[in-house]
């Protein structure tokens, strides 16, 4: 065997040899990738329980922020229609106020003078009589 030979027979088994490792490391990420594969279903059988109870406290917020919204807009209306319901009534009230403040004020002023005119004559009157029980 020549030196060309040997070379050629030693680049042949260096080239087994690293087909070989290859070989084992190739199975060895096939090995892995099973383990990974077996891992994952695992992880999304023990997931969809969980995924679908989200599902469904998720859809059950859903409904209850609806109802919460129907509720918010309701009372919006409400509080709308008392806000509406006040400006009316203080506006009436400034109306009947401005018609009937005039009037009642010159009633009060006409009661309050003859009131105050019967008093003086009562007082002239007692006045009188004890002036007349004194000179009999």
């Amino acid at each position: 065997m020549s030196a060309g030979d040997l070379a050629l027979v030693v680049a042949a088994l260096l080239c087994c040899v690293g087909f070989a490792a290859l070989i084992v490391t190739l199975l060895r990420v096939l090995d892995a990738m099973r383990e990974l594969r077996s891992d994952v279903q695992r992880w999304r059988d023990e997931t969809q329980p969980l995924l679908a109870e989200l599902r469904e406290s998720v859809g059950d917020a859903r409904d209850s922020m609806s109802r919460a919204r129907e509720d918010l807009d309701r009372f919006d209306r409400v509080l709308g229609s008392a806000e509406a319901i006040t400006d009316a009534v203080s506006g009436g009230s400034r109306i009947v106020r401005g018609a009937l403040a005039t009037p009642v004020i010159k009633t009060v002023a006409l009661a309050s003078g003859t009131a105050q005119g019967v008093r003086r004559l009562r007082r002239l009157e007692r006045k009188g009589i004890k002036r007349g029980r004194k000179a009999s």
